[in-house]
């Protein structure tokens, strides 16, 4: 959803129109599902269905909107990001008592690396992607990576975060957030070719 509609709906929901809240809350689903299929272990999906926190997510910002339109700390998509973020630890601590087990799952999943390996196969993304060999491939390249290109990466490409909102969430500089981000895709191209894995 571009800036201009949310910033329409925000002002009509100031207004007190309840259709453009639910409006505004639907147009960030898409959203919401990308962001937690980067961010949920393999485990916890298990055991606990994404729209879950989603649906907890979207009730706790329809009750925090009059605060966030008072105060607007940052733009909404990423307002809501945080709250779907608080979301899935709450769901994390609530779900998985013995926190040994959340230290022993794989801290990147399938739709991370599947979205970077996309991203790698452009032009061939439907046929490479799919196969498993190349996801796995892509999660171990990412796990020689230092912690924050990875999460570089999975901002932009499995949450399909723009470079000014990564910068935000970094609290960095988008000129700056843009050369980590090609530091961190030439640093994994090499893990790649390291791993005898060729970039299409």
């Amino acid at each position: 959803m571009n800036s201009t509609k949310t910033d329409q709906l925000l002002h009509s929901i100031a207004g007190g129109d309840k259709r453009a809240l639910e409006t505004l809350l639907a147009e960030h689903r898409d959203y919401l599902r990308r962001l937690l299929e980067a961010r949920m272990e393999p485990g916890l999906r298990q055991r606990m269905d994404p729209s879950d926190i989603i649906q907890e997510t979207l009730l706790v910002a329809s009750r925090r909107i009059d605060d966030y339109i008072e105060r607007r700390p940052t733009s909404f998509r990423l307002w809501l990001r945080r709250k779907t973020l608080e979301r899935l630890v709450d769901a994390r601590r609530k779900h998985l008592a013995d926190k040994r087990a959340i230290n022993r799952e794989s801290p990147l999943n399938d739709a991370s690396s599947m979205a970077i390996a996309k991203y790698l196969h452009s032009e061939r993304a439907s046929a490479i992607a799919m196969r498993r060999e190349l996801v796995d491939q892509v999660r171990d390249a990412m796990l020689k990576l230092s912690e924050s290109d990875r999460e570089i990466l999975i901002l932009r490409n499995a949450e399909h975060l723009s470079n000014s909102e990564v910068a935000e969430i970094l609290e960095i500089e988008p000129k700056t957030a843009s050369k980590r981000y090609g530091r961190a895709i030439l640093k994994l191209g090499e893990q790649l070719s390291q791993m005898g894995v060729s970039r299409g």
